[in-house]
């Protein structure tokens, strides 16, 4: 039987080392082991490793410490066993595709408003700052769909708090938050802001019932009048978790997408001739949600997802002893050579008839797979959908000030601002 040797203690590395070390590590092969500072890990970047772990030996394989349990609590994404179990159930319908259009309306107004805001900007010559209205216009979207209420500038700068937080939380579970960052100052702001939103959704629930289906918000206070488990502490949490997990991902893939546009003129020239021709709707569609895939590819916002090991197990033949942490790494998964070609270049006909990308299911992984797959992974790419054909079609952000590289943190973000002035699409 095969062994993993674990190699010596390192230096903790910077977050943004973890990244390289981990790629260091998988040079090694599709499984292996290395130590962060003086912890012990297993890596897994091949996509049956991945299957494994993520998909067929759910039981085995479990969250453990959640790095962002401060924030989000017991809330969905940070739950575990029963309770996990009876929280996606009764959110799993909101959020398939069918679910996903109830929501349209709200966004389609987001993105409509953020159209609205570049007209203006690109009528005055005036610069934009594409990742503050990325943000907004997912924040404004999940916003709309717990309360069935625009998201107003107050209300904004109260959930700059989230950003807060998120940023200081570790790459890696049982690491220390960021000291520099005041995150109980932002936590108590998040908290504020919960309850007070929760306090008016059921004064407006006093007055009248809500007419037609239920918004998020509605349907967790509905069904805490007859589930005790929903005490206003998890309702706070449920809420706290769908808007970090509702704008988060968006947000961080539609700046990625500008970015690379900007970097690689030669590809959004060629997007543009074949958006041009295209023949109707699904052929223009087809072509964004390429470019939001190849994104996707490059800079998945959820790069690392870290497990635990329940019991002994034995994965590819390599003994696992009960309380290793596990690494399942999309985004060096993503890079495999063998199953993405020329894996650097940013190539968003991969994702078209006739280009090459692999079939198996965990090769591509920007929601995850298994039981645990991103519940929001179609809300998302609507969204993303609904707002590039406002944008890309009228605009061509060239951008004064791209980002400096990566931040490979509790997500994958841009390290800097993102800003640039509106041009039309051709030159």
């Amino acid at each position: 039987m095969t062994t993993l040797a674990v190699p010596g203690p390192t230096p903790p590395p910077a977050a943004p080392g973890v990244v390289d070390l981990l790629r260091e590590a998988a040079q090694a092969g599709p499984l292996t082991a290395l130590r962060i500072g003086d912890r012990p890990f297993v890596l897994a970047t091949g996509p049956d490793q991945t299957q494994e772990i993520l998909a067929r030996r759910p039981e085995v394989y479990v969250k453990h410490g959640h790095r962002a349990r401060a924030l989000l609590g017991d809330g969905l994404i940070s739950a575990s066993g029963d309770a996990w179990k009876r929280q996606r159930k009764l959110l799993q319908a909101r959020f398939t595709v069918a679910g996903t259009r109830r929501w349209a309306h709200h966004i389609t107004a987001a993105a409509e408003r953020i159209a609205a805001r570049w007209e203006t900007a690109s009528l005055a010559g005036a610069p934009v700052d594409i990742g503050r209205d990325m943000r907004f216009f997912a924040l404004d979207t999940i916003w709309r769909t717990l309360t069935g209420t625009a998201l107003d500038e107050a209300t904004e700068r109260e959930l700059s708090a989230v950003d807060t937080v998120v940023a200081s939380l570790p790459t890696l579970a049982g690491a220390r938050p960021d000291p520099g960052l005041a995150v109980d100052e932002a936590l108590r702001q998040i908290d504020t802001t919960a309850h007070r939103v929760i306090g008016l959704a059921r004064a407006r629930r006093a007055d009248a019932r809500p007419d037609g289906p239920p918004h998020l918000l509605d349907l967790l206070l509905d069904t805490a009048e007859t589930e005790p488990a929903y005490t206003d502490r998890l309702i706070r949490d449920e809420l706290v978790t769908l808007l970090v997990a509702g704008h988060e991902t968006t947000a961080q893939t539609l700046c990625w997408l500008f970015v690379l546009l900007d970097r690689h003129p030669d590809v959004h020239d060629r997007f543009l001739t074949a958006y041009e021709a295209a023949d109707g709707p699904a052929a223009r569609d087809a072509l964004v949600g390429a470019l939001v895939q190849e994104t996707l590819r490059l800079y998945p916002a959820v790069w690392l997802v870290p497990r635990h090991a329940a019991r002994d197990d034995v994965l590819d033949g390599v003994p696992i002893a009960a309380g290793t942490s596990v690494l399942v790494c999309p985004y060096l998964t993503h890079r495999v050579p063998e199953l993405w070609p020329d894996p650097e270049r940013f190539d968003p006909g991969r994702f078209l008839p006739g280009g090459h990308r692999p079939h198996h299911p965990a090769a591509f992984q920007p929601f995850g797979v298994g039981a645990r797959a991103c519940l929001g992974q179609y809300f998302a790419l609507q969204e993303t959908l609904t707002l590039l054909r406002l944008l890309l079609p009228a605009y061509r952000p060239s951008l004064t000030t791209p980002p400096r590289g990566a931040v490979f943190g509790a997500n994958l973000r841009p390290d800097g601002p993102v800003r640039g002035i509106l041009t039309a699409p051709r030159p």
